[in-house]
């Protein structure tokens, strides 16, 4: 049997794609006590640069404030990380049970018949727990009940803990304010808007439209109703489409203006429907046309009325019964 021979050394390191260590041979003249002290000093610092990373080490209270606006789902995928994690996050879980039986005694459903109080209550117990989500949900339902300070406070309270709805709801309650407070609305709007609350963008954008009380800015005020727009806001698809039509804040597109007035009608907008109905009026389509005048018409457009009936002069009796069947489907 031969005898197995090892690889022989090489002055190269033989493993290329490794680093290797920056550590300087041991010259003669060196003591061993010295090169020790050097080796200690690197680990040392290699130690505390891997402590650095570690978030097990979180306080408490900072890790829930992190997570108070957390849902159900990223709070459980947060309590995985590791056991100083879940132990912390516990109350959060708590509150997202809370939570979640407020909205069933709102609502009802599910074999529970809707409670007010009980859903205020089940809010209040998510909110005493850290979740800004309960914190919000109670807000509300002290403001249906007309206790709008009560609202105002757990909207505040949700707002510094950085839950977008919540400061769109302090910024709105600071707008129905008598009188109004302009400048924190606009403070609480625009944290929220940064965040993409879509609600706080157009609630900005009218803001900066309008005045009153803050700098008149066409093109910031555009610039959010395009954001809302974008994000599924129909009110603020349809001030887009004006914006485009008349070149106010944004340049004058029709095509544009065309396309988010559609989109604003389709989404149940009932002016925009009737000023998409009229669009196409004029440029002959009649039977779309019939269509949009006749869902801004059911809408409360009387005006739609008016125009509807007129296309409808000339158009036979089987296409109006086909533009109705559109209407109600």
């Amino acid at each position: 049997m031969k005898q197995m021979i090892w690889p022989t050394r090489s002055d190269a390191s033989r493993f290329k794609s490794l680093p290797s260590p920056n550590i300087k041979p041991i010259k003669e003249s060196q003591s061993l006590a010295s090169h020790s002290s050097t080796i200690h000093s690197r680990s040392t610092k290699l130690s505390s640069s891997s402590n650095a990373g570690d978030f097990s080490t979180l306080p408490f209270d900072i890790l829930t404030k992190i997570a108070a606006s957390f849902t159900l789902t990223n709070i459980q995928a947060a309590s995985l990380v590791c056991r100083s994690w879940r132990d912390a996050l516990r109350p959060l879980r708590e509150a997202m049970m809370f939570l979640r039986w407020g909205k069933r005694f709102k609502h009802g459903g599910g074999g529970v018949r809707p409670n007010l109080e009980k859903a205020l209550d089940s809010f209040l117990k998510g909110a005493a727990r850290g979740s800004t989500l309960a914190m919000v949900d109670a807000g509300l339902v002290y403001w249906e009940m007309g206790q709008k300070e009560k609202a105002i406070s757990l909207y505040r309270k949700a707002a510094e803990l950085r839950d977008p709805a919540g400061q769109c709801n302090l910024g709105i309650s600071y707008l129905k304010a008598k009188p109004p407070k302009q400048k924190e609305a606009i403070k609480w709007l625009s944290e929220a808007s940064i965040a993409g609350h879509v609600r706080a963008q157009y609630q900005l954008a009218r803001c900066l439209h309008q005045g009153g009380g803050v700098d008149h800015n066409l093109q910031e005020a555009a610039k959010w109703y395009l954001k809302a727009a974008t994000g599924g806001c129909v009110r603020a698809m349809y001030n887009v489409a004006l914006c485009y039509s008349v070149g106010e804040g944004l340049s004058q597109s029709r095509q544009q203006a065309r396309k988010w007035m559609k989109r604003a009608a389709d989404g149940g907008h009932s002016k925009a429907q009737f000023e998409h109905g009229l669009g196409l009026f004029s440029e002959g389509e009649m039977m779309k046309a019939v269509v949009y005048l006749e869902l801004a018409t059911r809408s409360g457009e009387t005006a739609a009325a008016h125009v509807k009936n007129v296309v409808l002069q000339k158009i036979s009796t089987a296409t109006h019964d086909r533009v109705l069947f559109l209407a109600d489907n």
